[in-house]
C-alpha cells in the first residue's frame, strides 16, 4: 500500500486501538498508539466469540496467523439443576481469547509505534489537525485522533463530559481453568461445547478458549466461564468493586485482586445455586475476576478530526457477544471511508459516523433487552432471595 502522508493518533492500546491501528496502516497511514498502562495488557475479559468482523479485520490488515483463530464448539448444552442435560442444540461457533487477539495483533503492529505509560491530559484541534497532550508533558499532532480508550475513556470525557457508563444492575464473575486442572468427568461435559445453566435472575456459561500461551493443543487450552449475578448499586456494588488492597475500582477487578471475603461469598453462593458441573468449574478456578455490566451510548462519534470507537462510544452488554466485533467493525468502516474519500478526513468521517451510530445503538439496545430478560424476570433480587417466594 502506498503511503498517504497522513498520520493518526490512537488513544488506547487494547483491542479497539489495535484494530484501528492495523487497518489504518494497511491503507497507508502512519499510526502511533498511546496506552495509559505502563505494563503489557493481559487477560482482559478472558474468552471472546470469534465474529466475522474480527476475521475480516485480520485478513484486510494482512495479519499473519495460523488457522484456526479459536476453538470450535459444535453444539450447545443447557443443563438441568442436577447437572444432567436438558437440551442439546447443534450450533457451530469459534471461541477465542482476549490474549490471543491482543498477542496476534500486537506482533503485527510495530513496537516502536506502540507507546506505554502515556496518559492523555488534553486535546487541541483545528480544521486541519489534532494534537494530543499527555500528562508527562509530551504531545503528538496528526490528521486524525481515535479515542479507543474503553469504558473509562478520557477522550470521551473531554468531548462529551456528561456521558458516562451506567451500572446495569449486575456483574459478571469470570474465570479461566487450565484443561488439565479440571476433573475428567466435568471436562467431558464442557470440552468443545458452549454450555449454559439458567436459573431465576441469573445464568452461567462456559466454552473452551486457547491456552495462556495461545496454544490450541488439547490439554493445553482453558475453560472460560462467565456468571451473571445481580447486586444492588447502593448497598452492594462498592464492596464487590473494592479490591483486596482496599482500593475502589471503577468497573472491574482483575485476576488475583478480588477481596478475599467477596471471593469466599461468590464461591459459597456457587455451591448453593449452580448445577454441579459449574460448581466444580468455579471451585477449580484459582483467580476469578469480576466486572460490572455497564450501559453506554453516545449521540455523536465524530468531532472535527477526532472520533470515538469501541467501548469509548457504545458498550453493548456481553450477551450480544459483539463488543469486540463492534470495535473491529468501527475500524473496517473507517478504513473504507478514508479510501473512498481519498483520505479526506472530514468527508470520510461524514460518511462513517451515521452507520456506526446505528450499529452502536442497535447492539446497545439488543444487549439491554437480553440482559433485562435474563436478570430481572423476577425483580431485581438474587436467586437466594426470591427462591422462597415460589418464583423459582
Amino acid at each position: 500500500m502506498n503511503k498517504t502522508g497522513k498520520r493518526a493518533i490512537v488513544i488506547g492500546g487494547s483491542l479497539g486501538g489495535l484494530f484501528t491501528g492495523i487497518l489504518l496502516r494497511s491503507i497507508g497511514w502512519e499510526v502511533n498508539i498511546y496506552e495509559r498502562s505502563p505494563h503489557n495488557l493481559d487477560s482482559r475479559g478472558g474468552g471472546i466469540v470469534l465474529q466475522p468482523e474480527i476475521v475480516e479485520a485480520f485478513e484486510r490488515a494482512g495479519v499473519a496467523y495460523e488457522a484456526p483463530l479459536g476453538v470450535v464448539a459444535r453444539e450447545r448444552f443447557y443443563l438441568k439443576q442436577d447437572g444432567s442435560i436438558a437440551t442439546v442444540m447443534p450450533m457451530r461457533q469459534t471461541l477465542t481469547s482476549w490474549n490471543f487477539l491482543y498477542g496476534t495483533m500486537g506482533r503485527h503492529f510495530p513496537a516502536e509505534c506502540y507507546h506505554q505509560g502515556k496518559t492523555l491530559k488534553a486535546l487541541r484541534q483545528d480544521d486541519e489537525q489534532v494534537t494530543a497532550i499527555f500528562a508527562d508533558g509530551t504531545s503528538d499532532t496528526g490528521d486524525l485522533l481515535i479515542g479507543a480508550d474503553g469504558a473509562n475513556s478520557t477522550v470521551r470525557q473531554l468531548l462529551l463530559p456528561s456521558y458516562e457508563p451506567h451500572y446495569a444492575g449486575y456483574v459478571a464473575y469470570r474465570g479461566l481453568v487450565n484443561e488439565r486442572e479440571l476433573d475428567k468427568k466435568t471436562a467431558a461435559i464442557f470440552t468443545e461445547r458452549f454450555v449454559f445453566y439458567q436459573f431465576p435472575n441469573s445464568h452461567i456459561l462456559q466454552y473452551v478458549v486457547p491456552g495462556e500461551d495461545e496454544s490450541f493443543v488439547p490439554g493445553e487450552r482453558r475453560f472460560n466461564w462467565v456468571w451473571y449475578v445481580n447486586y444492588d448499586e447502593a448497598t452492594e456494588l462498592t464492596s464487590i468493586l473494592t479490591d483486596r488492597d482496599g482500593k475502589r475500582r471503577d468497573y472491574s477487578i482483575p485476576p488475583g485482586k478480588i477481596a478475599s471475603q467477596i471471593e469466599e461469598q461468590m464461591r459459597s453462593y456457587a455451591d448453593r445455586v449452580l448445577a454441579p458441573p459449574f460448581q466444580r468449574l468455579v471451585a477449580a478456578t484459582k483467580e476469578p475476576f469480576v466486572q460490572a455490566i455497564l450501559d453506554l451510548g453516545v449521540p455523536q462519534m465524530a468531532f472535527n478530526s477526532t472520533i470515538l470507537v469501541g467501548d469509548a462510544a457504545f458498550i453493548p452488554r456481553p450477551h450480544t457477544a459483539a463488543g469486540v466485533s463492534k470495535a473491529a467493525a468501527n475500524a473496517i468502516a473507517l478504513a473504507d471511508a478514508l479510501v473512498t474519500q481519498n483520505h479526506d478526513v472530514k468527508k470520510a468521517l461524514d460518511e462513517w459516523e451515521n452507520d456506526q451510530l446505528r450499529l452502536g445503538m442497535h447492539l446497545w439496545k439488543a444487549g439491554e433487552d437480553l440482559g433485562e430478560r435474563s436478570q430481572f424476570m423476577y425483580g431485581k433480587k438474587r436467586f437466594d432471595d426470591i427462591s422462597t417466594s415460589g418464583a423459582a
